[in-house]
C-alpha cells in the first residue's frame, strides 16, 4: 500500500475512473494519503464523482511516470470522521482553499479490497492487495 501511495504521489496527477450509470467517467485525481493504515483520497461531496461513488463504490485509478503504470481496483468506503478529514488536509494544506473539514462538504474515501498491479514492457507485472 505504501508503494502504491508513493507512486500516486510522485505522478501528481492520477485518473480515477467511476461508472455513471452504464456511462464510464474519468477525470483527474491528485490526493494520496495514508491514515490509520489505509490509502485515502479525497473529492467533494457536492461533485458527480462522489454521488457515483455512492450509489457503485467500484472504481480504478490509473498512473502513468517514467514508463511504469499502475492499475489500482478498489471499492472506496467514506469515512466521516473529522479525524479523517483533518488528517488528508493536513497532508493536502492547498486543498484549504477550497475545503475544511468542518465545511459539510469535504469527502474523505478510503479503498477496500484493493488490487493494485504495477506493469511496464521491461519487467514483470507486480501486484499487491491490501
Amino acid at each position: 500500500m505504501e508503494k502504491v501511495c508513493e507512486f500516486l504521489k510522485s505522478v501528481g496527477t492520477y485518473y480515477l475512473a467511476t461508472v455513471e450509470g452504464d456511462q464510464p467517467r474519468v477525470r483527474p485525481f491528485g490526493t494520496a494519503h495514508i491514515f490509520e493504515g489505509k490509502l485515502y483520497i479525497e473529492t467533494g461531496k457536492s461533485k458527480s464523482v462522489a454521488k457515483q461513488l455512492a450509489l457503485n463504490p467500484k472504481a480504478e485509478i490509473c498512473a502513468f511516470k517514467d514508463g511504469v503504470w499502475l492499475r489500482v481496483s478498489c471499492e472506496f468506503v467514506e469515512d466521516d470522521r473529522f479525524e479523517a478529514r483533518k488528517s488528508m488536509l493536513d497532508a493536502y494544506p492547498d486543498l484549504r482553499a477550497m475545503y475544511d473539514e468542518n465545511d459539510g462538504n469535504t469527502l474523505v474515501l478510503y479503498m477496500k479490497n484493493a488490487e493494485a498491479t504495477f506493469s511496464s514492457f521491461t519487467a514483470p507485472p507486480e501486484t499487491v492487495k491490501f
